[in-house]
């Protein structure tokens, strides 16, 4: 039972074979059905080891995955500078508080305060955000564990996601990009100015 994929005889198909091997005569009605469930199982082991072998496993380890991460990453800082510029209005608004009336200086302190303990949100997105960042390398080491394993398909087919062509709407709603990959404010002023 050769599994397909130039590997050599699983311990599975070992097992299988000794049995046979140390077979003589006719099988019993329970050592016919064990054998049958055995080359069951020999078949089903080389399956999925044939699946894994055709998992686009390269796409997910170099591309998915960091790119999962990359994305994160960037939520993390993006929400770390809109903190701290909240944070900096708050204390605008605190030194203004001397200037007001006693019950309106009151109100805004109250309002600062809480805005003060909301922004804990970015420490605690912070921390979630990481644990996640984690299990996606986990994932990604034991996905590229298996695929060295196993080895990979050497030509895999592509998925209907890559082969289908973006529309333009589709290629432009892409959301926010990565700073890398962001267009500068001089390559979007021309844009615009080729429109006049």
């Amino acid at each position: 039972m050769p599994d397909g994929i130039g590997s050599p005889p699983d311990p599975i198909e070992q097992a299988v074979r000794a049995v046979l091997g140390s077979m003589s005569g006719d099988l019993t009605v329970t050592e016919a059905a064990l054998l049958a469930e055995l080359e069951a199982l020999g078949r089903e082991v080389s399956r999925a080891k044939s699946e894994i072998a055709a998992l686009q496993v390269e796409d997910i380890t170099a591309s998915h995955i960091p790119a999962a991460t990359d994305e994160l990453d960037a939520v993390v800082a993006h929400t770390a500078t809109a903190t701290n510029e909240i944070l900096d209005a708050c204390e605008v608004l605190e030194g203004l508080q001397p200037q007001l009336p006693a019950e309106a200086g009151a109100a805004l302190s109250g309002a600062v305060t809480r805005i003060y303990e909301a922004c804990s949100f970015q420490d605690i997105t912070g921390q979630r955000i990481s644990k996640v960042v984690n299990a996606l390398k986990t994932i990604e080491a034991r996905v590229a564990a298996v695929s060295s394993r196993f080895g990979s398909a050497a030509a895999a087919p592509a998925s209907a996601e890559d082969a289908a062509p973006k529309t333009e709407g589709e290629a432009l709603a892409n959301g926010p990009q990565l700073p890398a990959a962001a267009s500068s404010q001089a390559e979007i002023d021309r844009l615009l100015a080729s429109f006049d």
